[in-house]
């Protein structure tokens, strides 16, 4: 079966405004599509330095980190984006728990949640006495524990007190457990809708790994899932989602890279800024938003993604 592509030009995006689809092959198995009909990306703001880490909140707006701008900004539909926390602590990645509070990854080693008070609790900020990296992206399971990654990005080789890049989890009574040690750079981390697989992907390394996720909510041995290698293009994986077909949505090299669960690739949403990150929003949860170095766009889907905080496991 063909994969499905959309794409553009820069010079026609910057002409028309938004990023046009130019070419369609066939609709992906099982699923009987990735976008939805007559499919396209739109620029919806632009301006940044460099944004991350968008989640949709269900007043209505996305959330999404701007790092060296040191804040978290908020777009409403209609409206042009503005400032909703600053400092963030060079927030990343960010996702809701259970509770529909803000988790976030900040580069300044730790990991935090916005409580409904305006209070900020941290969550980590060391594993053995020695400081995290830069805690990078972030996703909650359905219990209320949280998983995340630390590469090295916001700080100096220097500056490093771990000798590893780890993915570790957060259990509900607060204890902080390392899972996982021998990544390069881990960086997007997603769970698959019943939660019995976490994806996360290796920036340097330029695959996605999958791991059982065993009952005790520690990982089993994992093995490479995909691969996102086009020399030709730049960008690496990033952000990473899944939607509730479990298909798996990962920033890559010219755009979105969205896999089956067989690991067979489905799309690529190609756009005229390298994509970091990318998150499901809308009422109905069927667009697309992706942050793309200083530019924030969206493209409608088939499917609906899994929301952060809300859905359980299917």
């Amino acid at each position: 079966m063909q994969k499905q592509v959309i794409g553009v030009g820069l010079a026609g995006f910057m002409a028309l405004g938004l990023c046009i689809a130019i070419s369609c092959a066939a609709k992906p198995e099982g699923s009987g599509g990735v976008l939805a009909p007559n499919a396209k990306v739109e620029k919806v703001d632009g301006g940044f330095k460099f944004i991350e880490g968008p989640v949709w909140m269900s007043p209505g707006y996305l959330l999404f980190s701007d790092i060296p701008a040191n804040a978290i900004m908020q777009w409403k539909p209609g409206a042009k984006s503005k400032i909703w926390r600053q400092p963030s602590g060079h927030a990343n990645g960010n996702t809701l728990d259970t509770q529909g509070r803000l988790i976030s990854c900040e580069h300044d080693r730790r990991v935090t949640r916005l409580e409904k008070s305006g209070k900020t609790t941290v969550l980590a900020t060391k594993y053995e006495g020695s400081k995290l990296n830069s805690p990078n992206d972030v996703v909650v399971k359905s219990n209320g524990e949280t998983y995340f990654t630390d590469p090295p990005y916001g700080i100096q080789p220097e500056q490093a007190e771990l000798s590893f890049s780890g993915v570790y989890r957060i259990d509900k009574s607060g204890k902080l457990t390392l899972l996982v040690k021998d990544f390069s750079r881990p960086n997007g981390i997603a769970f698959s809708p019943d939660e019995k697989l976490l994806y996360i992907n290796d920036t340097e390394r330029m695959h996605i790994r999958v791991f059982a996720v065993k009952p005790d909510g520690t990982l089993g041995e994992g093995r490479v899932f995909a691969e996102l290698k086009e020399p030709d293009k730049q960008g690496a994986p990033d952000g990473m989602k899944v939607d509730v077909k479990g298909n798996v949505y990962c920033t890559g090299p010219g755009g979105v890279w969205v896999f089956a669960p067989s690991g067979k690739l489905l799309a690529k949403i190609h756009t005229p800024e390298v994509p970091a990150n990318c998150a499901f929003g809308d009422t109905d949860f069927k667009t697309l938003y992706m942050t793309s170095q200083t530019g924030l766009y969206r493209i409608r889907l088939q499917n609906a993604g899994i929301r952060p905080g809300v859905d359980k496991p299917r």
